[in-house]
């Protein structure tokens, strides 16, 4: 590697172009008034700096001048009194018809000894490729993220569409039984269109479960309770967050036990009573009604329950071998999914319906979350 010829006398030049010589990234040899004494032939020629330019001369005069950046004269003045030294400080080099380079710098003393006089070595890596691949990947992932946030309200939109459709066919036709079904497909294409406008509207993919939720229940209330007063649907959920796959799958459970529970329930002509909708996980904190705030408990793969209950007529007699509908198949396959178990019991009065998925600890035991 070629070298300017130093400035340094006798045993501390020989140590000094050593240090220089062997370096294999761009260095300088600085005197304690911040004089370049020698340089590597890389520093010249990677920064477009002639050599015998180099040398006698102050850093910050280099070139034209674009080695004068406040910060680093400061830091440099500090590691030659003795007072700080330089490790990984990243600056931007500005030089004339050319793109910003980012180096990071780092500036030690040398005391030689026999010298009174103090050096400082200096070495910088161009950082510069690094840094325009780290823009380029963020510049991506927030036009991924923008296009995403798109899509999720155009299919919002398309569901609401969708829905209306949906509800305008149920009132047009003439069979009760299909004005039902019809009405069903409704508000399961209902509840993954509040999920998408939660997604469209958010900032990342994680869902809050209180505010989903609560709006879903809000729309099930809003189009199939026709006296609020007397039939009330509450929520009760903690703070916990889930993926948008997983709040899909509690969204369609709780729709479908929802509706079954207002079909089933309560008497068709001036129903009463209260549907609780509760969910709690081990990582949540206490919930709260359905005006709680946002929280930040990831559910993960933690264990959570959920559970539906009403207060209405309750179970029919086994003895009527009543046969299961589809929503309780769309149940069990929501339930397969999330690996949850599903209990059914009697409440007093009415049903009640609980999801339970249980996880385990780092002794294999498991754990779940206890409703109270």
């Amino acid at each position: 590697m070629e070298f300017i010829t130093p400035l340094l006398p006798d045993a501390a030049a020989s140590l000094g172009l050593a240090l220089v010589v062997s370096s294999n990234t761009p260095l300088v040899l600085l005197n304690s008034e911040l004089v370049v004494v020698a340089a590597s032939s890389s520093f010249c020629t990677q920064f477009g700096l002639i050599p015998a330019s180099v040398t006698h001369h102050s850093l910050f005069d280099l070139g034209e001048g674009e080695w004068d950046i406040p910060q680093l004269r400061s830091l440099l003045g500090a590691t030659a009194s003795g007072a700080a030294a330089i490790d990984g400080y990243e600056c931007r080099l500005k030089r004339a018809n050319l793109p910003i380079a980012y180096l990071v710098v780092h500036a030690h003393r040398l005391e030689l000894l026999g010298e009174s006089d103090v050096y400082i070595v200096l070495t910088l890596a161009d950082v510069t490729q690094l840094r325009r691949a780290e823009k380029a990947k963020s510049d991506l992932a927030r036009d991924n993220q923008s296009l995403l946030h798109e899509l999720q309200h155009r299919v919002a939109n398309s569901l609401q569409i969708i829905a209306s459709i949906l509800m305008q066919s149920a009132r047009r036709v003439q069979s009760d039984e299909s004005s039902v079904h019809i009405q069903d497909a409704h508000h399961r294409v209902m509840s993954i269109a509040t999920l998408q406008r939660m997604l469209a509207a958010g900032g990342d993919s994680e869902v809050s479960l209180r505010t989903y939720l609560s709006d879903l229940c809000a729309s099930i209330s809003a189009s199939m309770i026709a006296n609020a007063r007397l039939l009330r649907l509450t929520v009760t959920v903690d703070d916990s967050r889930v993926s948008g796959d997983q709040s899909v799958s509690i969204g369609l459970i709780v729709t479908e036990l929802v509706i079954n529970a207002l079909k089933h329930g309560y008497a068709r002509q001036s129903p009463e009573g209260t549907i609780a909708v509760t969910f709690k996980s081990d990582g949540g904190d206490e919930g709260a009604g359905d005006e709680g705030g946002d929280g930040g408990g990831e559910v993960g793969g933690g264990g959570w329950i959920l559970s539906v209950a009403d207060d209405g007529v309750g179970m029919p007699d086994p003895s009527l071998h009543v046969k299961p509908g589809l929503g309780t198949g769309i149940v069990e396959a929501l339930a397969a999914q999330l690996e949850a178990e599903i209990l059914v019991s009697a409440g007093d009065p009415g049903t009640v319906i609980t999801i339970t998925h249980t996880a385990t600890d780092q002794n294999g035991d498991s754990i779940s979350a206890k409703l109270v």
